[in-house]
């Protein structure tokens, strides 16, 4: 056999799947949005262009528990074996943002993926990162002016 073939086109596995899947997320507000928990979509938007499943290359991005972030891609090699598609790249708590940006970024140009995933999966990342620092306590207001100075100096006395 020389080249393999697919049995079912990406086109035809999204007009099936798109108007129920198990990641479809349909909400009534904000004029009937529908949305995507399918973790190779870094966009979370329910449309062919992100969706994971349906597409033979896709990048998902996830947090760990320990503060990480496990990238996944997904191979165009094997597409009738799902179990074998799925490659993951993880990075620890302590490995350095833009690190994981430029893995990221060589990662999915490597393979020739399209570059607006590519710019959305190091956007995932960076928002993943941020939620994933400790937030500083606020210190307390200083009193402003010399009228709140002389009233915070007269209740300290």
């Amino acid at each position: 056999m020389a080249a393999e073939r697919q049995n079912v086109s990406s086109d035809l596995v999204w007009q099936i799947t798109r108007t129920q899947n198990a990641f479809l997320v349909k909400r009534n507000s904000g004029g009937g949005s529908q949305f995507s928990r399918d973790p190779l979509n870094v966009q979370n938007k329910h449309s062919f262009k992100y969706a994971g499943y349906a597409n033979t290359k896709a990048v998902g991005v996830q947090p760990t528990e320990n503060g990480g972030v496990v990238v996944v891609t997904k191979k165009p090699s094997n597409p009738q074996q799902p179990a074998k598609n799925v490659v993951s790249v993880s990075y620890g708590p302590n490995a350095s943002t833009r690190k994981i940006y430029k893995g990221v970024a060589d990662r999915t140009a490597k393979y020739n993926y399209r570059a607006d995933i590519r710019e959305g999966a190091v956007s995932r990342v960076s928002a993943i990162r941020r939620s994933q620092k400790t937030k500083k306590d606020t210190p307390p207001q200083k009193p402003r002016g010399a009228q709140a100075r002389k009233a915070a100096d007269q209740e300290s006395a």
